[in-house]
């Protein structure tokens, strides 16, 4: 057998073993896809049909109850969806700015406050101050009550973000940094355009996590926020289900009458319209998140 023979051999091999590994991938990919499927079906169908037969790929006896209870007050909906993202949004680009800024300072060595700086985000990692005493703060000190500010704030610094970013700092080449130094550029100018600009994978990567975070929070609503004008979408899809509940348990013990609500239906339509915006943000920075998602294992 002549060389090319053995060549055309090895592409074959090549490209089956290609192949292999797209189907083998394709086949992950539509199992990860089932539950969304599900759900997706699950919040089309029929109450009765659904807890009859229980849940599969295919919505059974088709309804939009579900979504037309969410949608009996449309501008609450819509208000809900605008705090939400308002929040998320300003959320995320204030802690972004923040945490990248005391993890630039904490990756420096010529930092003397680094030890005592890093301790306390250590120690906030382990302990927390209770529910009680961080209520009041808000509350009493920061006078934060049935303020958008307090869905804001609490999450402004999460200590973990802090170390990743601060991993990845560290890493970038130093001798970068310092011919930086030698022509006269101050720290506020490498930070904003020199490292800043090199460190769009792990800044992308923090900021999916921090719109996670916002996104999906209804804990500070419930604790700080009475304004129904300034609830959350979370919030809101919370409450809409315990009236939901509340109203199906008081029919089902006769103190109301005449009273169906499609209350599993309604769980399925409330992840759907809860999850549709943040889906598009992770297609929109997935080619960041895999190689900003291992930084934190490169360097400690």
């Amino acid at each position: 057998m002549n060389n090319r023979s053995h060549f055309s051999l090895y592409r074959f091999s090549k490209s089956l073993s290609q192949i292999f590994v797209n189907v083998i991938l394709l086949i992950i990919s539509f199992l990860f896809l089932l539950p969304l499927v599900v759900v997706i079906a699950a919040s089309l169908s029929d109450e009765k049909a659904l807890a009859k037969n229980g849940y599969s790929l295919l919505p059974q006896g088709f309804s939009l109850s579900a979504y037309e209870y969410l949608l009996l007050d449309p501008d609450r909906l819509l208000r809900a969806y605008a705090v939400t993202i308002f929040v998320t949004v300003v959320g995320t680009l204030l802690g972004l700015l923040v945490m990248s800024m005391l993890a630039y300072a904490l990756s420096r060595p010529e930092f003397k406050w680094r030890k005592p700086f890093s301790f306390i985000l250590i120690f906030t990692m382990l302990f927390s101050a209770g529910l009680v005493p961080t209520y009041l703060v808000v509350t009493q000190v920061l006078h934060l009550k049935d303020n958008i500010l307090a869905l804001i704030l609490p999450y402004l610094v999460v200590p973990w973000f802090v170390f990743i970013l601060r991993s990845f700092f560290s890493s970038l080449p130093q001798e970068i940094l310092d011919m930086a130094r030698v022509d006269g550029a101050s720290e506020w100018r490498i930070f904003f355009q020199i490292v800043l600009p090199l460190s769009t994978p792990v800044l992308a990567t923090v900021g999916l996590f921090t719109i996670l975070l916002y996104w999906n929070d209804w804990w500070l609503s419930l604790l700080y926020i009475n304004d129904p004008n300034l609830f959350p979408l979370q919030y809101l899809l919370y409450a809409i289900m315990r009236n939901a509940e509340f109203l199906t348990s008081n029919a089902s013990t006769g103190l109301l009458t005449s009273v169906e609500l499609p209350t599993q239906t309604l769980r399925m339509a409330m992840v759907v319209v809860a999850m549709g915006p943040i889906a598009i943000v992770f297609l929109a920075l997935q080619k960041y998140f895999i190689r900003g998602a291992l930084i934190g294992s490169l360097k400690g």
